[in-house]
C-alpha cells in the first residue's frame, strides 16, 4: 500500500485552479466519536500553526475531510465531497486546499492519490500529528501520503495541552485485535494500544482545570484497556473519578467480551460513572455472531446486562446492530428482535450489512438480497424507536441532573445531557454552560427532552 511515513509525491494536480494559501481551516468529520476527538486535535494542531477556524467549509482555505470507513459507500461520499470542493473552486477561480484524513485515507491512500489528483495531502488516523508539516509541504507543491501507524508517538507529539469542553473526550485506547469479519478497523487503526495511565490522569487534570465536568473515555475497544504497567480499565476509571472537578465519567465503545467482573462492579461503586452503557451486540443469533467472529453469545451478552442492572437498576443500554449479514435467515433475524425485547434499549444504532473490501465477510456466500435487508432494518428500527421513545417518555414529570453543554437555538435556551445521555432543552436563567442543574422534565420526544430549571448544583 502506498503511504509509508513521509512518502512524497510530485504535485501533478490535474486541475489548473490555483489553490488557496491556507490561513483558515475547516474539519468535516464522518462517523464515530473517535473521529470527533481526532477532529478536535487536528484543529488544535492547525491553530497552533497559525490557522484560524472557519465558520463554514465554504469559507475555509484548507478543508480536512476526516473520514470513516465503517458506513456504506464511505469512500464514494469522500469523492463526492472532493468533487464539490473542486467545482466551487472552478467557479470562484481559486479552490480550497484538500486534505483527506481518517480511516478511508488509511485504507485507500493509494487509490485516492490516483483517482483524485486535486487532493493535496492524505494522512491516516495515527499520523495526523504530522498534519501541519504536511500542509507546509503542500504549500510548496509537495503532495504527501502518510499512513504510518505510530499510535503512541502520535499522542506523545500531541501532548496533553487541550481545549476543555464541559463534556470532554479522552482517547485512552486505539486499535482493535478482535477482527470481526465485517470490519475494517483492525486494518485502518492498527493493533490495540493503551496509553499510559499516568499520562491520561495528567491530561484529565488539565481538562478539569480547564472546566471539564465530564470525561468520555474513548477507544475502539475501550474496555480492553490495559497499559504497560498493568493498570486495567476499572482501575483507570477509579483514578479518573478521584480528580477534583470531574463529576461524570462515560466510556465507549465497549466489547461484550471485555465486560469484566471488575468493570461491572465499578458501575455500582463509582458514583461518577454514569448509568449508561453503549454495548454493541450486532446480532441475537449465536450462529451469526460466530460467523461475525464476535467472541460472545447472546446468552453471555444478556448475562452482562443482567449483572449490570442488578447493581445499578437504573442502567440504560445502547447498542449496535447489523441486519442482513451473509446467510442470516428469517429465524436468526427474529433472534435479534428477541434480544432487543429482552434488553429494552434506551438508544441504538442499526445498519444493513454492506461488504467492505478486504474483509472476510465480503467473500462469504449467501449474501442477502437488498430488499430483504431493507425490510429487516425497517422492522428492527421500528422496535428500537418505540423503545427509545418509551424510555424518554418515562422521564416526564421527574427531576434529573443535567450537565449544560451548549447554547440552544433560541435566546436564553441551553442544551445539556442527563445521566442517561438524553439531550435536554431548557431555559436556565442564572445558569451557564458547564453547570450541572436539576431540571424538571416537562415533555419528551424520540430524540430529546424539554425541561425547566429547578436548582443549580454546586461545582
Amino acid at each position: 500500500m502506498l503511504g509509508l511515513h513521509d512518502n512524497r509525491l510530485t504535485s501533478g494536480v490535474a486541475d489548473s485552479v490555483p489553490v488557496k494559501q491556507p490561513k483558515s481551516y475547516f474539519v468535516k468529520s464522518y462517523g464515530c466519536q473517535m473521529n470527533v476527538y481526532d477532529a478536535e486535535r487536528m484543529g488544535e494542531l492547525l491553530e497552533a500553526d497559525g490557522l484560524s477556524p472557519a465558520a463554514t467549509q465554504a469559507e475555509a482555505d484548507l478543508v480536512v475531510l476526516n473520514t470513516c470507513h465503517i458506513r456504506e459507500k464511505a469512500s464514494e461520499k469522500v469523492y463526492s465531497e472532493i468533487g464539490r470542493i473542486e467545482k466551487a473552486g472552478r467557479k470562484s477561480g481559486e479552490r480550497s486546499m484538500i486534505a483527506v484524513a481518517g480511516c478511508v485515507a488509511q485504507a485507500e491512500g493509494a487509490e485516492i492519490a490516483a483517482r483524485a489528483p486535486a487532493v493535496d495531502l492524505i494522512v491516516g488516523p495515527q499520523a495526523y500529528h504530522r498534519l501541519p508539516e504536511m500542509v507546509g509541504a503542500a504549500v510548496k507543491g509537495e503532495r504527501r501520503v502518510d499512513t504510518d501507524l505510530p499510535t503512541l508517538e502520535k499522542f506523545t507529539a500531541l501532548g496533553t495541552a487541550r481545549k476543555a469542553a464541559p463534556s470532554s473526550f479522552l482517547t485512552v485506547q486505539e486499535g482493535c485485535d478482535k477482527f470481526c469479519t465485517y470490519c475494517v478497523v483492525p486494518y485502518t487503526r492498527g493493533a490495540e494500544v493503551s496509553r499510559p495511565a499516568n499520562v491520561l490522569i495528567e491530561e484529565t487534570r488539565k481538562l478539569a482545570d480547564g472546566g471539564a465536568r465530564e470525561i468520555v473515555l474513548l477507544g475502539q475497544n475501550v474496555n480492553a484497556y490495559r497499559d504497560a504497567s498493568g493498570t486495567g480499565f476499572a482501575d483507570l476509571i477509579a483514578r479518573v473519578a478521584n480528580i477534583p472537578g470531574i463529576a461524570r465519567i462515560r466510556y465507549m465503545t465497549s466489547h461484550p467480551a471485555d465486560m469484566t467482573d471488575e468493570l461491572i462492579a465499578a458501575h455500582g461503586e463509582i458514583d461518577a460513572l454514569m448509568p449508561f452503557l453503549h454495548l454493541p451486540v450486532q446480532s441475537g443469533s449465536d450462529r451469526i455472531l460466530k460467523a461475525m467472529n464476535r467472541s460472545h453469545t447472546a446468552d453471555s451478552y444478556l448475562k452482562s446486562i443482567d449483572a449490570l442492572r442488578r447493581i445499578r437498576p437504573d442502567m440504560a443500554i445502547s447498542g449496535d446492530f447489523i441486519v442482513g449479514f451473509p446467510g442470516e435467515t428469517e429465524a436468526e433475524f427474529e433472534d435479534t428482535l428477541e434480544i432487543v425485547r429482552r434488553t429494552n434499549y434506551a438508544q441504538a444504532y442499526s445498519f444493513k450489512y454492506s461488504p467492505r473490501p478486504g474483509t472476510p465477510a465480503a467473500e462469504m456466500a449467501d449474501q442477502i438480497d437488498e430488499t430483504v435487508k431493507v425490510d429487516r432494518l425497517a422492522r428492527l428500527q421500528a422496535l428500537l424507536n418505540d423503545q427509545q421513545l418509551a424510555f424518554n417518555a418515562a422521564t416526564v414529570d421527574t427531576a434529573t441532573d443535567v450537565l449544560l453543554e451548549r447554547p440552544g437555538k433560541h435566546a436564553g435556551q441551553l442544551i445539556g445531557k442527563t445521566p442517561w445521555l438524553q439531550s435536554v432543552h431548557l431555559y436556565a436563567d442564572g445558569a451557564k454552560i458547564g453547570d450541572i442543574v436539576t431540571a424538571h422534565i416537562e415533555s419528551a420526544g424520540p430524540n430529546s427532552l424539554a425541561g425547566i430549571l429547578q436548582e443549580r448544583k454546586a461545582a
